[in-house]
């Protein structure tokens, strides 16, 4: 075994370090006060404050080279190289202090890691301290070179080392895939069998002093957008779109001498043109003689812990969003921009004593600051829409109805597992153009598409979390139906009118009219007539207006008698009539966990009582019935005219709400004797005549 890993397992058993341990790169590692780690492979930030991760990194890669069959002397000299090569992410915060007062980079760490060793070392001008010293200086920068954030001429003191001789071209090239697979296998096996092709394709030209073929400005784009291209980007599209309006390659080009540290970790998420703008932004503001370019900042303000899983912060990026899309490209290019939120500016900060390096980073006010934290807080609570409504507020921002921020994901999710329920609508659509009014996850895109290819689908939502969503599974699942940002209430503002053969309202009705302010306030049928309305002007004659969303039943004065099955039935429902603003909730208590209740109100509570505590801070906000069928059909009649005519109209209890709730709440008439459900859902099909 490895000396280092038998010096690290001595501390691990014994919780501490000895007193004789003469390995000061292990007192640097375990002596770690801060979490320095690169949060694009972290799936929780939990787990930061509990354990070591620049330790555990550093085991991982010895462990390997441990199994390698490689000479002796390559192995001590990689050994050398690994235990070193992550100390300036170590030291307590006394020592990184003093380190930086020594002028020694601890952000850009390879290199700072570099001069701990030097300094560390008792004969610092011999070769084999020089070549471990460039090793750990050029330590993960081929992985980085393969990522687009390191220029090929950050390698080339390795190449100086074999033109003088302190190892052969072959040696070279071996000790760097040796070390190479250590430290990319380390973050993942799969990834090292990923790139382990291009890791060597990169080594050759390094050892043999050659220039790497195709490495162009776009191509480095390309690779810094690897991440995003994985989850659906576009970017070789986006890029050429860009480029009509402004050189971008230029902006990159200006910039090709420099490296990028955490730029994907800190802006995978946000859009290539916002990207770019940062980007653009970026080669106006920082001087020619400037090395690194650190995201670290950003990165690190960019996440936060829900429930144990890392979550981008969606209330920052939102308002990150904003300010990018104030900035015009010719603001940009010439450097004539204004910072005029007083919530957020950029920053540009060179540190005393780091002078090659900048760090680039989105700042919030206090009172911002404080506030994002307050949503976050209020994620499970009734009070999280109007946190997010304050934040829209201080940043002049128009709330989008439908984010849901921090699970808007997995809401997508869900939404997408319904397809069984959305497939019959099929049968009533139309023509060849078909609008899907809020497509949520796409599933009825996906329909439309697999079951008529030759028809035109579109989904039209105003949430930009849905449409960025929409987009990337768009490209990776080469679909051809085409998704737009708009006002349901506004239809003729993005399609022609007359141009449309059908409009899909699948489950969306319903949050309309619970989310959307219509002359001044929410929970009203005026915002269904615009709705509607809007659909049938966009509308082609024998077109047609396909409904499927929540009812109320009839007579709507029968009474339900509600005998909770779990503890927190009686205080759910109290919760509920305290936090629903849609109507008034009536119930009387007739029991330790009994109830009577109005059959509408019983089954508005139910419907959001099904869902669970997860979604009851969304659902809470919405009112799934909110007419009967006779009040929908009379409705409709006075909302379009006579040209409208209503070709369909059922309704049904919805399939799995009797199998959730019968183990939650036995339901009766009001005497005790057993009933069904009533029916929760509608399908309404409206033809223009």
């Amino acid at each position: 075994m490895l000396h280092s890993l038998t010096a690290i397992d001595n501390y691990r058993e014994l919780g501490y370090l000895s007193t004789d341990n003469p390995y000061l790169w292990l007192h640097y590692l375990v002596s770690a006060e801060e979490r320095i780690v690169n949060l694009e492979r972290v799936t929780t930030l939990q787990e930061l404050s509990n354990a070591n991760p620049v330790l555990d990194y550093v085991e991982r890669t010895l462990r390997i080279l441990d199994q390698l069959r490689v000479s002796y002397w390559q192995k001590e000299l990689i050994e050398e190289v690994l235990v070193w090569s992550e100390t300036a992410k170590g030291g307590t915060v006394r020592e990184r202090i003093r380190w930086q007062e020594q002028g020694i980079n601890l952000f850009v760490h390879n290199e700072g890691s570099a001069e701990l060793y030097l300094h560390a070392s008792a004969e610092p001008q011999q070769e084999r301290t020089q070549l471990v010293s460039t090793l750990i200086r050029t330590h993960g920068l081929i992985g980085q070179c393969l990522r687009g954030e390191v220029p090929f001429a950050e390698n080339l003191p390795l190449t100086e080392q074999v033109s003088h001789g302190i190892l052969s071209p072959e040696e070279m090239k071996s000790t760097l895939l040796i070390l190479n697979r250590c430290i990319i296998e380390a973050v993942s096996s799969e990834l090292w069998q990923k790139v382990q092709d291009d890791v060597l394709a990169l080594i050759q030209p390094i050892v043999y002093q050659e220039q790497p073929v195709g490495w162009t400005t776009e191509d480095r784009i390309l690779r810094l957008r690897a991440a995003s291209i994985h989850k659906g980007e576009n970017t070789l599209e986006s890029l050429h779109q860009l480029n009509e309006q402004i050189n971008l390659e230029h902006s990159f080009a200006m910039l090709d001498h420099q490296t990028f540290w955490y730029v994907e970790a800190a802006l995978q998420d946000f859009s290539f043109e916002e990207f770019a703008k940062i980007f653009t932004l970026i080669s106006q503001i920082v001087p020619e003689d400037v090395r690194h370019i650190s995201f670290e900042r950003l990165m690190n303000t960019m996440y936060y812990d829900y429930k144990g899983i890392k979550k981008v912060n969606v209330y920052k990026k939102r308002m990150i969003e904003k300010v990018l899309a104030d900035w015009s490209w010719d603001q940009l290019s010439t450097g004539k921009w204004v910072q005029d939120s007083p919530h957020l500016n950029y920053e540009c900060v060179q540190e005393p004593h780091i002078a090659d390096t900048v760090f680039f980073n989105f700042v919030f006010s206090p009172a911002a600051e404080k506030l994002i934290e307050f949503c976050i807080e209020a994620e499970k609570s009734p009070l999280y829409e109007k946190a997010v409504l304050l934040l829209f507020d201080l940043f002049g921002l128009r709330r989008d109805a439908y984010d849901r921020f921090h699970n808007e994901e997995s809401y997508l999710e869900m939404m997408n597992q319904t397809v069984d329920y959305k497939r019959i609508l099929l049968q009533y659509m139309v023509g060849q153009t078909i609008i899907d009014i809020g497509p949520g996850g796409g599933v009825m895109l996906d329909l439309i598409e697999e079951e008529w290819s030759d028809k035109r689908a579109i989904g039209i939502d105003i949430s930009e979390n849905v449409i960025e969503a929409l987009q990337r599974k768009k490209q990776l699942e080469g679909r051809s139906w085409e998704v737009m940002k708009g006002d349901a209430l506004a239809l003729r503002e993005i399609v022609e009118p007359g141009s449309v053969d059908s409009v899909l309202f699948s489950s969306i009705l319903h949050e309309l009219y619970s989310y959307i302010p219509f002359n001044g306030h929410k929970f009203n049928l005026e915002t269904v007539a615009a709705a509607l309305s809007s659909a049938y002007d966009v509308l082609s004659t024998g077109g047609r207006i396909i409904i499927r969303d929540g009812i109320m039943t009839e007579p709507i004065g029968q009474k339900r008698r509600i005998q909770f099955l779990q503890e927190d039935g009686l205080s759910a429902l109290k919760r509920y009539a305290q936090d629903f603003v849609g109507r008034s909730i009536e119930y009387e208590v007739t029991g330790e966990q009994e109830v009577i209740m109005p059959v509408n109100d019983a089954m508005e509570f139910l419907y959001t009582y099904t869902w669970g505590e997860e979604a009851y801070i969304h659902e809470v906000q919405e009112q799934f019935g909110y007419m009967t069928p006779s009040q929908y059909r009379t409705f409709i009649e006075q909302t379009l005219g006579e040209q409208a005519h209503i070709v369909h109209l059922e309704s049904f209890l919805q399939a799995g709400y009797t199998e959730v709730l019968q183990a939650k709440v036995k339901i009766t008439d009001e005497w005790g004797e057993s009933v069904s459900l009533p029916d929760s859902t509608c399908i309404i099909v409206i033809e223009k005549t």
